[in-house]
């Protein structure tokens, strides 16, 4: 088979999936994983495709973030895992900063330690919280409209009021060098004052999330625990060296 074949399968694959395995493409080209190797590199530095951790992805904007509808049905069980190791880190009468997104909007169902405060810059997540009678603050500012964050400088005001025993926030990318990062600067402000404000933070993030960076930094490895489903052997090293792990 032709090169210029084996890029025209690859994307049509990609394009069909948005991701695919290293080993589910030597299958289906017939051909050794090396040259399969070689080809996605080929094509990430034409950037038709970006490299993951033992397979492709279709290349993504760093800039933007996909929507609270869109993110809910994507790797549902490892959200899972992270939700309920996360809501095990709560203690009795925690108050706690409860980022926006739908890791930690799962976590809210699987709380059970009792008389907890919480507040939020989630619309959806003070929904769930009033479902189970947990005491809960909304801060105020401008509402994201497809991830239903509240961000701005009305937000930023509103959190000075608190502290905070614990944080617990979503990131779109971890990296060892990078730190935590998301696309959105202003939601990436609301996360660090947020981590600044607490005793501890915990992020919680997917290891599709791991080894990748987006457009906004939030603050160093070193500045939060890592609550993840698995972390690929490839990436432990330099995570563990900068954070403790604690994988659902």
């Amino acid at each position: 088979m032709l090169t210029e074949e084996r890029y025209a399968i690859i994307i049509e694959r990609l394009q069909q999936r948005g991701i695919v395995k290293l080993q589910e493409l030597v299958e289906l080209l017939g051909t050794s994983e090396s040259t399969v190797r070689r080809d996605l590199v080929d094509l990430e530095e034409q950037g038709m495709l970006r490299r993951i951790h033992d397979g492709a992805a279709l290349p993504k904007d760093n800039r933007q973030e996909p929507g609270m509808n869109e993110k809910t049905f994507k790797n549902i069980q490892e959200k899972d895992l992270i939700a309920r190791r996360a809501a095990r880190q709560l203690r009795d009468g925690d108050c706690i900063f409860l980022d926006a997104g739908t890791t930690t909007l799962k976590m809210i169902s699987y709380i059970e330690a009792e008389q907890v405060t919480v507040v939020t810059n989630g619309l959806s997540h003070v929904e769930a919280l009033v479902g189970k009678n947990i005491r809960s603050y909304l801060l105020g500012g401008m509402m994201k409209m497809h991830t239903k964050a509240v961000i701005g400088s009305m937000a930023m005001q509103n959190m000075e009021q608190f502290r905070f025993d614990k944080c617990f926030l979503g990131a779109n990318g971890v990296d060892a060098q990078m730190g935590y990062t998301t696309p959105d600067p202003e939601e990436a402000l609301i996360k660090r004052r947020a981590k600044e404000l607490s005793g501890a933070a915990f992020i919680l993030a997917d290891s599709s999330k791991l080894g990748e960076v987006l457009f906004a930094r939030m603050f160093d490895l070193e500045d939060a625990y890592l609550i993840t489903d698995a972390v690929p052997d490839a990436l432990r090293e330099s995570l563990t060296h900068k954070t403790k792990i604690i994988e659902g």
